[in-house]
């Protein structure tokens, strides 16, 4: 008898081609998303060898990342983006991909749409050049990012060669505080466990607390296991994912729906099934979460001061303490609430959904932005523009002197123009906050939805608690 599986390995067993031996296989990739920003060497290649793809349905295209999310825009604001949105273009249309442009009713964040769109389902294996792949593992994929080399192995093969992540699990369990998110419960974690806490294992998220969740908030969890230092993390699927599947356009429809569905639910692991690695989290004890230095682990309750470097253990990470007080120009002891801040981003591919937005909205309602702050939420779909259109949320946060933009990567990463300031402290709803990931000499602060709206009326970072009650 085959000893108890985790559901790693029961998706990683459907997917091996070969074993290559040493460690390393041969995998079947089930949907290969391209960005604008990901596959141009790739495709070159090909060219350049006379290579055509080898199953084009699978693999389709966003146009997301450079490209401009002001109001009315038509393509990036400079004309590199330009280029490199045409390029996508064409590349899609010379290998026979389908592609979701700027125009498409149904464009957005890539790991936004993927699983919006159903285009992900249970047990996929899903890949695209872009470390937030994960994201999509909130639906019980296992989805991680690649490289160039391996955009143009899936390219030409529908496979890829990878060796086998270690397995972990992460349980939160117990009830959440009042406006406690996923945001602050994976900030949490890399708080208590650092950002190396995942390196080398497939990341699952369980417990009480996550079953209880919606799948957006599941998706946000997923979205930060790079952070944490996995390519790998999901959430078995259950009754919560399939009714968010059923019925999205790319969803299988009828009897296949029911067999497909049959399957998923031979995914969740078996009991008994080991990990290498187990972490226990209490949810009661999160409180909101917001980072004060330049990596996620840099993180502490919203009531408590800044830590002092020479508490920490380990010389290379009290390196790395020390480097991050002087870049933001913070010292210990410091306490992060009533810190002054002079931008607010709500977005991204981590919290730019529905839920998000509802959530950030309700802070909002009958305020205005703090004079001084510039203070901007973008929707990470088109679906989601519609959807808070219809609810009336753009209209609390125009009234409120937010700036409303259209769907696309924006703040995050500044690769399309949209930047912080020099020197600017941004609370934004993200995923990094390296060194001047947000713009060259930005300052950026990782916060829920929540955390983030109650620092755009304010002026500062506080407890948003304190204006809901």
């Amino acid at each position: 008898m085959r000893s108890p599986q985790t559901m790693f390995d029961k998706v990683w067993r459907d997917h091996v081609v070969a074993d290559l031996g040493g460690g390393s296989f041969l995998l079947h990739v089930d949907r290969h998303m391209l960005h604008e920003l990901s596959p141009p060497v790739a495709f070159s290649n090909m060219r350049r060898l006379g290579r055509k793809v080898r199953t084009p349905r699978l693999n389709i295209g966003v146009q997301d990342h450079v490209v401009s999310t002001r109001p009315g825009r038509s393509g990036g604001m400079e004309a590199q983006h330009n280029r490199l949105i045409d390029a996508h273009r064409q590349n899609c249309r010379d290998f026979g991909l389908e592609l979701i442009d700027l125009d498409d009713p149904r464009q957005g964040i890539v790991h936004i749409i993927t699983p919006e769109l159903g285009i992900a389902t249970p047990g996929m294996t899903v890949v695209c050049g872009d470390s937030h792949t994960c994201t999509i593992g909130g639906l019980g994929a296992l989805a991680w990012g690649i490289g160039t080399s391996e955009i143009e192995h899936v390219l030409c093969s529908q496979t890829i060669v990878q060796g086998k992540p270690k397995r972990m699990r992460v349980r939160f369990d117990g009830q959440l505080g009042a406006h406690i998110t996923a945001k602050d419960m994976m900030l949490y974690l890399m708080g208590q466990h650092t950002a190396n806490g995942g390196t080398g294992y497939a990341v699952e998220y369980a417990g009480s607390t996550v079953r209880g969740h919606s799948m957006e908030a599941r998706l946000t969890l997923c979205n930060l296991s790079v952070e944490f230092g996995g390519r790998i993390g999901f959430v078995a699927p259950d009754d919560v994912t399939y009714e968010y599947l059923q019925g999205r356009p790319f969803t299988p429809q009828g009897g296949q729906w029911d067999q497909a569905l049959a399957y998923w639910k031979t995914l969740p692991g078996d009991e008994g099934a080991l990990f290498e690695k187990e972490v226990t989290i209490d949810a009661a004890a999160i409180t909101p979460q917001i980072t004060w230095g330049t990596s996620p682990e840099h993180v502490i309750g919203i009531d408590e001061c800044i830590p002092n470097p020479s508490r920490v253990d380990d010389p290379i990470r009290r390196e790395a303490f020390v480097r991050a007080l002087k870049y933001m120009g913070f010292e210990p002891g410091t306490p992060m609430a009533g810190l002054k801040i002079d931008a607010v981003f709500i977005g991204s591919c981590t919290n730019s959904r529905l839920s998000d937005i509802r959530a950030a909205a309700a802070v909002v309602k009958g305020r205005k932005v703090a004079p001084g702050v510039r203070a901007m939420v973008v929707p990470g779909s088109q679906q989601v523009r519609n959807a808070a259109h219809a609810e009336g949320l753009d209209r609390i946060f125009l009234d409120a002197g937010f700036e409303w933009h259209e769907p696309g990567c924006s703040m995050c990463a500044s690769a399309n123009g949209e930047r912080v300031a020099p020197g600017a402290h941004c609370v934004s709803t993200s995923n990094r906050n390296f060194e001047g990931r947000q713009g060259p000499g930005s300052r950026t602060h990782l916060a829920s939805p929540v955390t983030a709206a109650a620092a755009a009326v304010t002026g500062q970072i506080i407890d948003a608690r304190q204006l809901l009650g």
